[in-house]
């Protein structure tokens, strides 16, 4: 029983560690105007307060987390209601500025403050999907392609590929309304060393170019 009940304070010490370190990034964030990413990590910041709170014996420690609850909240429920105004009047814009050699720009990262379960397609348009780490020359182009399109299937997403002979726009738009344009495209990121060097699978851990990412929302979304 002894050795139960301390790998569930354990649990209990890592759920409020991580607590922190959600909501810490969720006012650096919130502090850099990146109001939806900040609301995503103070929302599973809340979350895991809430367990930690459920699963506390100590009533001082019960009122600590009911107030940091609170105030969380609050400033999430305060950020919801300026994305939903902007969101309405088509006045939404974020600008996130990755600087050169910057890590911690992985395609998740980025994307994930945008994807809800209301999203059902995307489209991507960029102009220069040819080099190695993204495809060669038009025969490997169109083989990889169709390889990824052939392995989407298993998971039931569908892959239509379009080409064009003037697209020049670098964008990815959600059928949610959230629209992303990247200065450099999806290839934002260094090519690596080798195979077995820091980063090659964790893009996280992936140093970066210089660019500019702009985030928009529209109320309206069409594959055009």
């Amino acid at each position: 029983m002894r050795d139960s009940a301390a790998m569930s304070q354990n649990t209990l010490t890592e759920k409020e560690n991580s607590a922190v370190t959600v909501l810490k990034r969720a006012i650096e964030l919130d502090n850099d105007s990146r109001f939806q990413s900040s609301l995503v990590c103070y929302q599973e910041g809340i979350d895991l307060l809430l367990q930690v709170l459920k699963a506390t014996k100590d009533d001082t420690k019960k009122v600590h987390f009911r107030q940091k609850i609170e105030n969380y909240m609050n400033r999430a429920e305060q950020i919801k209601k300026y994305l939903d105004k902007q969101k309405e009047e088509g006045k939404y814009h974020e600008q996130i500025k990755i600087p050169e050699d910057a890590t911690g720009f992985s395609y998740e990262k980025l994307f994930k403050p945008y994807l809800d379960p209301f999203v059902t397609e995307v489209w991507v348009e960029d102009p220069y999907i040819r080099h190695v780490h993204q495809n060669g020359g038009n025969s490997q182009q169109s083989s990889s392609l169709e390889e990824i399109k052939q392995s989407l299937q298993s998971y039931g997403v569908t892959l239509e590929v379009n080409y064009s002979p003037s697209i020049h726009d670098r964008e990815i738009r959600f059928n949610n309304g959230w629209m992303i344009k990247i200065g450099r495209g999806l290839d934002y990121f260094k090519k690596t060393q080798g195979r077995f060097s820091i980063g090659y699978c964790d893009f996280d851990l992936r140093q970066c170019h210089e660019t500019t990412v702009d985030i928009f929302h529209i109320k309206h979304t069409k594959n055009s």
